[in-house]
């Protein structure tokens, strides 16, 4: 399993802006084969800080996913939304237990 957690920076007057294009974002993501989780959420104290965090359940669907048609549509919207900060880390986990 395949964990992703980040954050991206915008604007906060941008938010309105950006959230049906991360809507899009996060829809298309959920669709894909092998995505586990995909999800944005705003951070309480900051924000135009989003917080990021994709489950995968392998490298297959996650370099699939990368190569996504709406990955590249995302990206591309940055510049016209002011994404600039980009922080995303991938982690190899095992799998999931219950606490």
């Amino acid at each position: 399993m395949l964990l992703i957690i980040g954050t991206i920076r915008l604007p906060p007057d941008r938010l309105d802006e950006a959230r049906p294009v991360m809507e899009r974002m996060v829809r298309a993501s959920r669709a894909e084969d092998g995505c586990l989780e995909y999800s944005y959420a705003q951070d309480v104290l900051d924000p135009g800080l989003i917080r990021i965090t994709e489950v995968w359940r392998a490298r297959p669907a996650l370099d699939a996913h990368f190569r996504s048609p709406h990955l590249a549509d995302w990206r591309a919207s940055w510049p016209g939304l002011g994404i600039g900060e980009r922080n995303l880390v991938l982690y190899e986990a095992g799998e999931a237990m219950p606490t």
